[in-house]
């Protein structure tokens, strides 16, 4: 029997890069599966390749930074698929890039509000649809950047990064004796198009012990896990997909 039969998950940020590997994988192993983004027609397009290979899916298209949009999104969930179990809340955004005396309130603000106040949002919405379910597990994407190590000019990401720790560790004390689980899932650098110009992926590759960055897959693959069944003891807690990167520093 495939990991996740019967299930019911959100993936937001869905419609490229980790998230869209993520909402793949996750309806391979029998979910079926919400997906977010601002891109309705890249959402569009997974969702028929998931329907094509058997699956099925639901597109809301529509911006995390806005707690309709994750309502929504769990609304879609109940009606199309009779609740939610699973909720991968991947969206994010780099923000303003720049020294932080350079960056400004408005730019601060819209970096914690893309990256920690959308996934609190996102947790908001979640949380009682999954109680209504017995419980069910939600994962956060963080970073390496904020948590392992600083990199310059990232001051505010790595900031609103470091705080989805945080809120990790108050669902898990919140809700852990329901049935929710709640973890960050902490990726290294991957060949994705946030993953910026040829250049700076070949220079992100060198931080890691494994020399080279991952690919969207192998960071699902990750996801997988703090969702399915196999992480059942697990709430609270941070995995490094890194490549090495948090323990060479």
């Amino acid at each position: 029997m495939a990991l996740l039969e019967g299930k019911v998950a959100l993936v937001t940020g869905a419609s490229a890069g980790i998230g869209r590997a993520t909402a793949l994988l996750l309806a391979a192993q029998g979910a079926s599966v919400i997906l977010n983004a601002r891109n309705r027609e890249g959402l569009e397009q997974l969702a028929a390749t998931i329907s094509s290979s058997g699956g099925k899916a639901g597109v809301l298209a529509g911006d995390v930074g806005q707690p309709a949009t994750h309502q929504q999104c769990v609304e879609l969930a109940m009606k199309e698929f009779g609740g939610l179990d699973i909720a991968v809340n991947n969206a994010g955004a780099l923000g303003a890039l720049k020294p932080l005396a350079e960056i400004t309130p408005d730019e601060w603000q819209h970096t914690l509000h893309a990256n920690l106040t959308a996934a609190y949002l996102g947790a908001r919405s979640q949380i009682p649809a999954m109680l209504a379910r017995g419980g069910g597990a939600i994962v956060f994407t963080s970073s390496f950047v904020g948590t392992s190590a600083g990199i310059a000019g990232m001051a505010a990401y790595g900031a609103a990064k470091a705080g989805l720790m945080g809120l990790v560790k108050g669902i898990a004390a919140d809700y852990a004796v329901q049935g929710i689980r709640a973890n960050a899932l902490l990726p290294g650098g991957v060949d994705t198009d946030m993953g910026g110009s040829p250049e700076q992926k070949q220079w992100a590759a060198g931080l890691h012990a494994m020399k080279r960055i991952a690919q969207p897959e192998e960071i699902a693959a990750a996801a997988l896990f703090l969702v399915s069944p196999m992480s059942s003891f697990v709430t609270g807690a941070a995995l490094f997909a890194d490549g090495g990167n948090s323990a060479v520093k």
